[in-house]
């Protein structure tokens, strides 16, 4: 598990926002329903709508979470392509989460070109979480895939955990 503070992502000071405020979860759980646990556990949480890019239409939310599974080192292509299509948000809080089979790592550093792409359409990303998710991508297919049973219950935990620390940082 990598949990991030929210502190890693921005000021240690945020801005409040109200308990009563409104959030979204968009999240593209394309291979083995990995990242959506991950969503479900962080909006219920949050008491946050989660939808796929198919779906997802932010209007007037005041935090948005962006999620996907990693795929060759990347974040979805939809969602990116979501993210991409945007217009400015003007200092909206956002979060970013991602299931890989692998861990992000210094040779490869999946969220920080996310998280980029997030901040250049004008929202603050105030945090961040990752966790291992089943990988059955090329060779893993092989020996019947990696990190089989992930998440578990223990990431579902720190997913929550995660959105708590999240929520508590913002109110």
């Amino acid at each position: 598990m990598n949990y991030m503070p929210v502190s890693n992502f921005g000021p240690t000071v945020v801005d409040k926002v109200s308990r009563m405020a409104t959030s979204l979860i968009v999240c593209n759980s394309v291979a083995h329903g990995n990242t959506q646990k991950i969503a479900d556990a962080i909006g219920e949480v949050l008491s946050a709508t989660v939808v796929s890019t198919s779906s997802a239409k932010v209007s007037d939310e005041a935090l948005v979470g962006f999620g996907s599974g990693i795929y060759r080192g990347k974040f979805d292509a939809d969602l990116r392509a979501f993210v991409d299509s945007l217009p400015p948000q003007n200092g909206r809080k956002a979060f970013v989460f991602a299931t890989s089979g692998l861990a992000e790592s210094r040779f490869m550093r999946f969220s920080r070109s996310f998280v980029d792409a997030v901040e250049d359409k004008g929202f603050e990303v105030v945090g961040g979480f990752s966790c291992r998710g089943f990988d059955t991508y090329g060779p893993f297919r092989l020996v019947g895939g990696i990190r089989r049973g992930k998440p578990d219950a223990a990431d579902l935990a720190s997913a929550r955990a995660f959105a708590e620390h999240l929520k508590d940082s913002l109110d």
